[in-house]
């Protein structure tokens, strides 16, 4: 029987919570049966030993945040979505990192997850901007960011070393006044 979690934010269909220890065998299991679906833009921890330490990671770095998108109904693992490299200051920012699970893909909870995190991040966390780094072939990941109303800011050759070579790639960004501006007009 799977644990219930306390979510941090809910929506109609998913609520996002923080990562524990105990989820490392549901997780590595979506992963390695993602693995399709991920190739060639990401590679989640498929194993309990990467799961610990990818989860340690984002537990105890106060620079890293993250947050399992999970159905209401059952409490399932949709996917993740992680605030990485969060910088204080006068930039208060921090970079994306995300991923669906195959049971999931295209059916619009990673949408919804990524509108709660933006939230969070936004109130909770305090940051004014959250900037997604997407490979101009990952259609999935840029449709995504579209929908949560990212803009395109520019192109970055060779950025991140990924799949064994340095890929290109864009860089999307949302800040605060740009959700502001968009609860306004609605």
């Amino acid at each position: 029987m799977r644990t219930q979690h306390p979510f941090l934010a809910e929506g109609p269909r998913v609520g996002i919570r923080h990562f524990t220890p105990g989820d490392a065998e549901e997780f590595t299991t979506l992963a390695a049966s993602s693995r399709a679906l991920h190739g060639p833009w990401l590679a989640p921890p498929t194993g309990p030993e990467a799961y610990a330490a990818y989860a340690g990671r984002l537990l105890t770095d106060p620079a890293r945040h993250g947050f399992l998108v999970c159905e209401r109904d059952g409490g399932a693992i949709a996917g993740f979505i992680n605030i990485n490299n969060v910088v204080e200051g006068a930039f208060l920012s921090g970079a994306l990192g995300y991923g669906a699970f195959a049971p999931a893909a295209g059916r619009g909870l990673m949408t919804e997850g990524l509108a709660l995190v933006t939230r969070h991040a936004f109130t909770t966390l305090g940051l004014h901007r959250l900037e997604a780094n997407i490979q101009p072939a990952n259609e999935a990941s840029l449709k995504l960011v579209r929908r949560a109303g990212f803009r395109l800011e520019g192109y970055s050759p060779d950025f991140l070393f990924i799949d064994g070579a340095w890929r290109d790639h864009e860089r999307w960004a949302l800040t605060k006044e740009m959700t502001d501006r968009a609860a306004g007009a609605r």
